[in-house]
């Protein structure tokens, strides 16, 4: 029956105005046991089971940003579960910005996409992969030679977090898995408890008290001027006045996920917001805040490394970095990797880049930017490639005898970037070339059933599936671990075994869900 609660299109305010109808201080605990709830990592995607489906973390995420932005005790009542799953429903029901208006269907249809990858996309990435690498590539990928670290020197990790990477990591974990055992709270009390010592022998209570309150903890206020400053923000975007774009917009739980004044310590309304701020896209933002651009500068430097890793877990493949050529009198540089195998020459061309605002907005501006980070990328592609062909000395170990493709790898994915919809001055490449994030890479390297090689030809040979994020065509094969990864994983402290259980005295009253709820944060 909630699925039908609203048969028609819902716009921004009505939605707003049926979240304020009811306390933050009531309705903010409902969805954050829910959220908890139907985020259980254990289940791939857990809202699938949840009433009518309308349980997606992405909607209650938005749900609790609406409740503690606009939302006001006075004369409001209480809410109940129906509330929320009617408030759900509604935000199922949202009339999209753009879909509908004027211009061709195919630039709707892509502005559409964005939008819809962006606002979905980073709540399906496997939590595993995603903490494993922020250790795999901050702290186990060497800096270049040839590159002088200016803010990722000796203590770096303990200047910007206060503490060692893998506590600031753990306690992350711990934030998160408490908050899924515990109807999305966590109270420090549990240090207290029988399993107390567990606890403090992983991390010192002073370290995860210190790490929540500098990085993770926040109130309603601040939410409430992040709030106002990101829609002063989205007033200043070209087009960006509909005020149905505001759920694409920078929510301001993905900087501080904890939320004082709800309850003793702290309420998390989206659980997964938590373990999200220790990924390398949260450590990205932190450290900027901190050091400014040259810790961006130094991700990407790290990252090509990182992806150089990756790469040489493919079997028999001889893998050769970055290639410095003449053209007359010019010193040029070629892609980052150049990857051979028996059937198919790889190039691969690294960029540590993120879709901006703009680009999760699906306005053109975000397309053009988002074109122009990729366009120096296509075009080194093209230029190796030419080089190749013509037989430039320098390339002389690369086969030109063999099909050639590219990858072009960016830190996170970039939604429809292989589609087949409208472009804004983004070359044309000479070879198949698809647009990969580091999680994609992570699972082309550890196929078993099918060679890489493989699976890239016979996808760049089907006209349809030549256009989908290679994600969708690696579903369905087998792969084998990833040490890499692995390395990252075994340097936290949970690595080993399951969070400890928290104690039934400090566990607050679930709602009545079809599904369990846990602490593992452990996948094996």
């Amino acid at each position: 029956m909630a699925a039908y609660l609203y048969d028609r299109l819902v716009t921004e305010d009505e939605y707003r105005q049926r979240i304020r109808r009811h306390r933050p201080s009531s309705l903010l605990p409902l969805i954050a046991a829910a959220a908890a709830c139907y985020g259980s990592p254990e289940h791939p995607q857990p809202w699938l089971k949840s009433p009518s489906m309308k349980y997606t973390p992405w909607a209650l995420a938005d749900a609790a940003r609406v409740c503690l932005a606009y939302g006001t005790e006075y004369q409001r009542s209480e809410a109940t579960e129906r509330d929320l799953l009617e408030i759900l429903t509604a935000y199922s029901s949202l009339k999209e910005p753009t879909l509908h208006g004027t211009d061709e269907p195919t630039i709707r249809l892509r502005d559409f996409m964005m939008r819809l990858g962006s606002e979905q996309g980073a709540w399906q990435a496997p939590e595993f992969n995603s903490l494993a690498r922020t250790a795999a590539l901050y702290l186990h990928t060497p800096f270049p030679e040839h590159r002088q670290p200016r803010c990722m020197v000796p203590g770096w990790d303990t200047e910007l977090f206060g503490c060692p990477l893998p506590d600031y990591v753990g306690t992350a974990q711990l934030l998160w898995g408490c908050a899924l055992f515990n109807a999305g709270r966590f109270d420090p009390a549990v240090f207290d408890g029988p399993d107390g010592e567990k606890f403090n022998q992983a991390i010192s209570r002073e370290t995860v008290a210190s790490v929540i309150e500098r990085h993770f903890a926040t109130d309603v206020a601040s939410v409430k001027a992040a709030e106002r400053q990101t829609m002063e923000n989205l007033g200043r975007v070209a087009g960006g006045k509909a005020a149905q774009l505001r759920r694409f917009t920078y929510n301001p739980l993905l900087g501080r996920p904890a939320v004082t004044g709800f309850g003793p310590g702290l309420l998390c309304p989206s659980p997964q917001l938590v373990w999200r701020k220790a990924t390398p896209a949260g450590i990205y933002h932190t450290g900027r805040e901190h050091f400014g651009s040259g810790f961006l500068r130094e991700t990407g430097y790290l990252f090509e490394e990182y992806v150089g890793r990756q790469l040489r877990l493919i079997p028999e493949a001889e893998v050769i970095g970055e290639i410095t050529y003449r053209v007359r009198r010019d010193e040029r540089l070629s892609v980052d990797w150049i990857v051979v195998l028996d059937d198919l020459v790889l190039l691969v061309e690294v960029k540590s880049m993120m879709p901006t605002e703009n680009a999760r907005l699906g306005l053109e501006e975000g397309v053009a930017e988002t074109d122009g980070k990729l366009a120096r990328a296509y075009r080194q592609v093209n230029t190796t490639s030419a080089q190749i062909d013509e037989r430039n000395p320098a390339f002389a170990r690369i086969p030109a005898d063999r099909p050639r493709q590219a990858l072009i790898v960016t830190l996170e994915p970039f939604p429809i970037a292989n589609a087949n919809l409208p472009h804004v001055d983004l070359p044309v490449p000479d070879i198949p070339t698809t647009v990969v994030g580091a999680q994609e890479i992570e699972r082309l390297v550890t196929l078993t059933d099918i060679t890489p090689s493989s699976l890239l030809l016979e996808r760049a040979a089907d006209p349809q599936r030549s256009t989908w994020a290679l994600n969708e065509c690696l579903t369905g094969h087998e792969g084998g671990r990833n040490p890499v990864l692995d390395q990252g994983w075994a340097s936290y402290p949970w690595a080993t075994a399951r969070l400890p259980s928290v104690p039934e005295r400090f566990k607050g009253d679930e709602p009545e869900y079809n599904g369990a709820v846990s602490t593992s944060t452990n996948p094996s």
